[in-house]
């Protein structure tokens, strides 16, 4: 059997050198920050069709999930935060120590007034549906408690695809921003500069890929693992696709992550399956277990991606916008070439 596997923790995820940053917003106003100006404050910046005002550079940070987290201590500001949550994947070696230096509020999913009992002076979210009522608050109602917050731009609406494609770019101007909100904008730079320096690995590599492989990108499974849930257009995964010349087969599809069914993927019929390593616990989320399903599945053991194992593996942390979504261009175009060589 050949797969490919890489390593969860991967060398420069959190950058460790490169060129080349992609700008932050365009103004120091409701349009967003200018990345060649002093940060005035208040700042005001539009996020996620939200006017968002900061008075001040935020020192007591909450951060909704671990993608976020990661994401500030890249930028070194583990001290200026005053709890995190929703920690799903395994803790890299090289930013352990400043994890542990924040407070886990919760394991799970912070609720509003576990969040007010940290007095936080920012909030900041990869997810949607994490900035509701049933969750932390909505947005309205923490500006109104004087409680700025952070939405990624990749997940404005909850699943809903990014007009015009998520891009890696739009990744470099999150990471930037969030630099400009904390008043260190030459950490933004650098994280980025690192960022594109994998990006370029990954390009570098994809020029050895041959034809145009045929992907399907298998995350999770509902509650029947009858029913799939595979990359659709608009989130990363089809950047990355895109990016090395192959084909998304649920290209078409109307959601980000739309659950299909197994008949469906094997009408398709891809060359190769990347499988989503995931490690939040759920049954059938591991790569091992997505194998295991699909060997003896009757139907999707016939399929002739599965017969001659053509399968990539990716940390699922790769597949959502995080400070390691850039090492799947890499992975999987390596993957690809490997996989061509068999």
């Amino acid at each position: 059997m050949r797969i490919i596997i890489i390593s969860a923790i991967a060398a420069a995820t959190l950058g460790l050198a490169g060129c080349g940053a992609a700008s932050a917003p365009a103004s120091n106003d409701a349009a967003g920050v200018d990345a060649g100006a002093d940060v005035g404050f208040p700042l005001t910046l539009e996020n996620c069709d939200a006017d968002v005002t900061i008075e001040h550079s935020p020192q007591r940070a909450v951060s909704l999930n671990q993608s976020a987290t990661e994401i500030m201590i890249a930028l070194g500001l583990e001290e200026r935060m005053a709890g995190t949550s929703y920690e799903t994947d395994p803790i890299g070696e090289d930013i352990a120590d400043a994890y542990a230096e924040i407070p886990l509020l919760t394991d799970g999913l912070l609720k509003l007034e576990t969040l007010l009992e940290a007095e936080p002076d920012f909030v900041y979210s990869s997810f949607a549906s994490f900035l509701t009522a049933e969750n932390a608050g909505e947005r309205t109602e923490l500006h109104d408690l004087a409680v700025p917050t952070y939405l990624s731009e990749f997940d404005c609406t909850y699943h809903v695809a990014v007009e015009g494609g998520a891009t890696f770019d739009m990744l470099f101007e999150e990471i930037e921003t969030i630099a400009q909100i904390f008043d260190v904008p030459e950490h933004g730079e650098e994280v980025v500069a690192a960022q594109q320096a994998t990006v370029d690995e990954g390009l570098d590599i994809a020029e050895q890929i041959e034809g145009t492989p045929k992907l399907v990108w298998f995350y999770s499974t509902a509650a029947s693992a009858s029913t799939p849930s595979v990359a659709g257009p608009g989130g990363l995964p089809q950047t990355v696709t895109d990016m090395l010349g192959a084909e998304n087969l649920f290209s078409d599809a109307d959601t980000k992550w739309p659950e299909v069914s197994w008949d469906e993927i094997a009408l398709r019929d891809p060359d190769v399956i990347i499988l989503g390593d995931l490690t939040r616990g759920y049954p059938g989320d591991t790569a091992e277990e997505k194998i295991d399903f699909l060997k003896s599945d009757p139907l999707t053991s016939t399929m002739d991606a599965v017969i001659n194992d053509r399968f990539i593996i990716v940390p699922g942390q790769y597949m959502d916008p995080s400070i390691h979504s850039v090492q799947a261009l890499p992975t999987v175009a390596q993957g690809l070439v490997d996989l061509e060589a068999k």
